[in-house]
This record gives C-alpha cells, structure tokens and sequence, in this order.
C-alpha cells in the first residue's frame, strides 16, 4: 500500500520535534492539503504519543508512519503505537528484518547502489535516498540505472517546492519533507500555508 499511495501522490510529512498535544491539529491541516504518509521521527517529544494520536484521528487512507527508527525494539514499539511505516536514516538488516516480521512498510536510508541492492534485498518498499542535500539528480538516475524496474526512490533532505523538478525529471518516486515543512512551534496556519506550496508544487510537477 505504501507505494500504491506515494503513486498517487510522493510527498511524504517528516514531523521532527512534533509534541502530543499537537499531533491532531497539525496532523488535520496536513491531511486536508492532501498529504497521505506522515512521519513522526523517535527523537521527537514522546513519539509514540504523537503516532497514536494521529493514528486516531486521521481517515485510513493516511499511512502513520516512524522515523529515525534505530533498532528492532522501537520497531516494536512503534507497531504497538499504530505506525505502518518504519522510516530509517541508515540499512541495518536487524532493523529491516524486524520490521518485514511485523508486517510494516519500510523505507530505509541509501546512499550508495550497495546499500540500496542489500535493502531491497531485505524487503524494503521505497529507498529514501539520504542525505539529497549531497546528491543530486545525477545521482538519482545513476541509481535508476542499475535498480531493478520500479524501484522507488524518495530523496530527503533540503527538499524546496523549487527544487523538486530536477528530481522529478530524474525519476524520483517522491519526496521527504522535513524543515521546510514542519519545525517545532510552527502554528498548525503556518504549516497549511508550506503544506499547500508543497502540494501545488507536486502537483505541477508530477
């Protein structure tokens, strides 16, 4: 289901330093711009929190994701939470392994062809590719070169509404958006406002 919905659309809400209590608002405006996979990394105020809560709140077709997952025990425990995406900076077989046993989608970190073969190899659904910041679009189709047909690749890091077209033509599946989405103490208005540049962007683009 992960791949089927960032077909529909790729962007992807990276939600570093959400708190609870915000989680709802935040994940409603997010929802209505027309995001479908949301991301609470761990090394955010009581995660798990923020995961069940937007879990509770937002319609089915939304997948709840983690972030910055590290080892097989937060695997567990995001599960436990209601996630079904387990998002990686990194590609520790332990961790994907945990991760395809509890039956979640997974997108670990890439940064070379060898790191991306050994992933799929483990059952991941989408590459993310990090840090974008340090690879370009060159790199993108150096990737979809060799990958199996199909392979989805998300690149993370420094994401803009106007940078995104370059990736888009390199093949790209999608994106990660992080800062210049969401930083702690943006107003759920402020986040509408980035969200709804984003979307029109992809929408252009895509």
């Amino acid at each position: 289901m992960l791949k089927q919905t960032l077909a529909k659309n790729g962007l992807i809400a990276i939600l570093r330093g959400l708190r609870p209590e915000e989680a709802a608002s935040i994940g409603e405006v997010l929802y209505q711009a027309g995001f479908r996979v949301i991301e609470v990394p761990l090394n955010s105020p009581e995660p798990y929190d923020s995961i069940r809560i937007l879990r509770a709140t937002l319609p089915a077709d939304c997948l709840i994701g983690a972030g910055t997952v590290l080892t097989s025990e937060q695997v567990g425990l995001v599960k436990e939470a209601g996630g079904q995406v387990i998002v990686m900076p990194h590609s520790d077989p332990k961790v994907l392994r945990a991760a395809k046993a509890a039956g979640l989608y997974l997108s670990p970190g890439v940064a070379t062809p060898t790191e991306a073969f050994a992933a799929l190899a483990e059952g991941a659904d989408v590459l993310k590719l990090f840090p974008a910041e340090q690879m370009g679009p060159a790199v993108v189709k150096a990737f979809l070169a060799v990958l199996p047909a199909g392979t989805a690749l998300i690149p993370v890091g420094g994401i803009t509404p106007d940078n995104m077209q370059v990736f888009i033509d390199a093949g790209v599946s999608g994106f990660g958006l992080g800062s210049g989405l969401f930083k702690p103490g943006m107003s759920a208005a402020e986040v509408a406002e980035r969200a709804d540049a984003y979307m029109s962007a992809w929408n252009q683009l895509s």
